[in-house]
């Protein structure tokens, strides 16, 4: 069974930083495209930044210059360090991952169970 766990989530003053931290378990044959999405109070869940394939990183406009998605392909954990963070990121944000897996034809989607991030002073 695959699974992703996020970390990293709190409370931040505006203009600071977090890192947020995504650990995929279970086996895996391959990552075919990795995410952050983030769901603010009272609205739709949107996507923040996604990785795919031989694709170069995508982030949304609202984080670009301020986000950052890494990952460390031999721990298979990415990461998306956050700078200058105000009010308006706060949200719950998830890591979602479409992994190809032993005996399952075309991919698998995964999602993790959230952490939040509130910013506020």
């Amino acid at each position: 069974q695959v699974q992703l766990v996020e970390s990293g989530g709190g409370l931040v003053q505006p203009g600071g930083s977090l890192r947020l931290s995504c650990a995929i378990s279970g086996t895996i044959l391959s990552i075919e495209e990795m995410a952050w999405y983030r769901q603010p109070p009272g609205k739709e869940r949107e996507l923040v930044a996604i990785i795919a394939r031989g694709v170069p990183v995508k982030y949304a406009d609202s984080v670009k210059g301020r986000f950052t998605f890494s990952g460390n392909d031999a721990k298979n954990m990415v990461f998306l360090q956050m700078n200058n963070l105000n009010p308006e990121d706060t949200a719950v944000y998830y890591c979602h991952a479409d992994v190809r897996v032993p005996d399952m034809a075309g991919s698998l989607e995964v999602w993790g169970q959230g952490t939040l991030v509130t910013v506020s002073s």
